[in-house]
């Protein structure tokens, strides 16, 4: 078995001077740093005092589950001679919150519109979402199942 190792900053950028000194008296402003590549700037989602303009966690988790679909999805094509000239995932989840604050996703959908050079491969292409989801690291680490409701159109 292979391992990968992953390593990231995360800075909290958002004491306004009194640290946490009270819910309200700091922002929950951060960034993402990844040796090599831009900063993300981040925040929390504007529910919990968050910063509107900024990515936050959940907005991350879910983007990580979409692309990490997408990049297994169109090497499957690459693979089964299906070839997909667009992609545009248009994806959702839903997380609940418990009384106490706390929560989690409970599930996940991805809508992509995959344009096709050849629509008649459209069935082939659409059972490729389940190896997919299969394959994708991301899905793999999850406590739900990811659903798939996808749109093909040709060129």
């Amino acid at each position: 078995m292979k391992q990968h190792n992953y390593s990231l900053t995360v800075i909290w950028t958002g004491n306004k001077g009194e640290g946490t000194n009270g819910y309200k008296s700091y922002e929950r402003s951060h960034e993402i740093l990844i040796e090599g590549k831009e900063i993300i700037k981040g925040s929390s989602d504007p529910a919990f005092s968050g910063d509107k303009t900024k990515h936050n966690p959940e907005e991350l988790f879910l983007a990580s589950i979409s692309s990490c679909h997408m990049l297994w999805y169109l090497h499957l094509c690459s693979d089964a001679g299906i070839i997909v000239t667009n992609y545009i995932d248009n994806a959702k989840g839903i997380m609940e919150e418990t009384e106490d604050g706390s929560g989690k996703f409970t599930s996940v959908t991805l809508y992509p519109t995959i344009t096709l050079k050849n629509i008649e491969q459209k069935d082939a292409a659409n059972a490729l979402h389940t190896k997919a989801n299969a394959l994708c690291f991301i899905a793999n680490s999850l406590n739900f199942k990811v659903r798939h409701e996808a749109n093909f159109i040709t060129e």
